[in-house]
């Protein structure tokens, strides 16, 4: 009797739920919607203390704000037919791409016919036709992301332009471990700008009527937290429950479906939907494998800045090669300066360099080098993330999809940038594919 009375007293205890989903993200939020809206009894669970995954930002006592990463939204994405409340909380903006390319000049992103191609002189342009041409004919069989790009642009432009050294600097791993798959995803601009015929297409296009373009915008002013707080509050009023800072101990099966233990407490639910790292996942189901999969850890520096800048862009990639960085965001042209000071935040991949102040010095020594932000430079904090997206190698993929099978063998349905090792640059193709997963049986 002692028994049954203690496993009664334990189910009791259990919270029971059709569905639980595991992060909070782009991903997980919008699982949360489409399983609410069928009537679904929903809770969402995340080891961080805030909803929005790695849409973060951080904020001074001076009145900066600061984002990791350089995240932009549309006005006609389809997160909004989730959570239509988030449009008034956007801040319209009107953004611009540049690059810093091997010589360098902050030129046009992601490749420009006049400082990359033209630029190289009339010996240059053979060179770089003639590079494209051997490449056509002899570098037809492909096995990475250096030879996708050799293939459509050639070996020459390829080192000239800055991209091979761009892509070790953003997959955290050299072109030739790419993974092929991931390079025809992400990098397809590349054929379409090598396309002779899309390259007539576009200057037909640019010459004839344009239709309507999508608004960009930006999370607001304060930060994520009063985005995804619209978000929130619309599924809470649907019923659904949020466990924010709940460290995710173990995943069992029950006679009734599966439990979650978390620290202090357990969830019950028929249902387990995982947009958490796939190794998060295999750990706590306990099935004894791991995928090994490895994933990029990424330093943002936040810096203020009172001076010449050196580029009227927002937005700039760094193809030279040298430097660190990846990426920086003048967060102050979409927001407006403090105290008359810009301020803009900058991405590093750790790797060559692994602590914030090594990241700093060489992004210092890298900008004098080239002679951006003329002035007062202050670095007014920073932020090191795990796990900020998966790295790409050869292998990867198919390892994945492995551990993916593992987990739904067990019942877990992985999915998202992180549980279905999918790339996703932007909330639209992460709210399309969350979307295509669940529709799918």
């Amino acid at each position: 009797m002692d028994d049954v009375s203690h496993h009664s007293s334990r189910m009791s205890a259990v919270q029971q739920f059709d569905v639980i989903v595991l992060g909070a993200g782009i991903s997980g939020l919008v699982a949360a919607s489409i399983f609410s809206a069928e009537g679904n009894r929903v809770v969402v669970v995340d080891e961080y203390d805030h909803v929005g995954g790695n849409h973060m930002d951080w904020s001074s006592t001076e009145g900066y704000t600061f984002d990791v990463g350089s995240l932009i939204f549309q006005d006609d994405s389809p997160l909004l037919r989730h959570f239509p409340e988030l449009l008034e909380h956007y801040v319209p903006i009107k953004p611009s791409w540049g690059r810093l390319n091997p010589q360098g000049k902050i030129t046009v992103y992601p490749i420009s016919i006049r400082d990359d191609i033209l630029g190289a002189g009339p010996i240059g342009v053979i060179r770089i036709f003639a590079s494209v041409l051997y490449a056509r004919i002899f570098c037809r069989r492909m096995a990475n992301a250096r030879d996708f790009a050799r293939y459509w642009i050639g070996a020459y432009l390829l080192h000239r332009s800055g991209l091979g050294t761009y892509m070790r600097r953003f997959y955290g791993i050299n072109a030739e471990e790419i993974d092929l798959d991931l390079a025809r995803k992400r990098m397809l601009w590349i054929a379409e700008y090598a396309s002779l015929i899309n390259l007539l297409r576009r200057l037909l296009k640019r010459k004839g009527a344009t239709g309507p373009k999508n608004r960009q915008m930006a999370r607001p002013r304060e930060g994520f937290g009063a985005l995804y707080g619209a978000a929130v509050s619309r599924l809470e009023s649907c019923g659904v429950v949020f466990k924010l800072s709940a460290e995710m101990r173990q995943l069992h099966k029950t006679v009734c479906g599966y439990e979650l233990l978390l620290d202090g407490e357990s969830l019950g639910g028929n249902r387990i939907v995982s947009t958490v790292p796939i190794n998060v996942a295999e750990r706590i189901c306990g099935n004894g494998q791991t995928s090994a999969l490895k994933t990029i850890t990424l330093i943002t520096l936040y810096f203020s800045f009172a001076g010449e800048r050196g580029f009227p862009q927002a937005i700039i990639y760094n193809f030279s090669h040298e430097g660190s960085w990846k990426r920086l965001t003048v967060y102050s042209d979409f927001y407006g300066r403090v105290a008359e000071r810009e301020y803009f935040a900058v991405e590093v991949i750790a790797g060559t360099v692994t602590s914030t102040e090594q990241a700093e010095a060489d992004f210092r020594h890298h900008a004098c080098a080239n002679g951006l932000f003329r002035g007062d430079l202050k670095l007014e904090g920073s932020h090191v993330l795990t796990n900020a997206y998966p790295i790409y190698s050869k292998g990867a993929a198919q390892n994945a999809a492995q551990a993916i099978a593992r987990l739904k063998s067990f019942g877990i349905e992985s999915i998202g940038r992180q549980g279905g090792f999918n790339y996703q640059p932007t909330a639209r193709v992460s709210t399309i594919d969350v979307e295509t997963a669940i529709a799918t049986p």
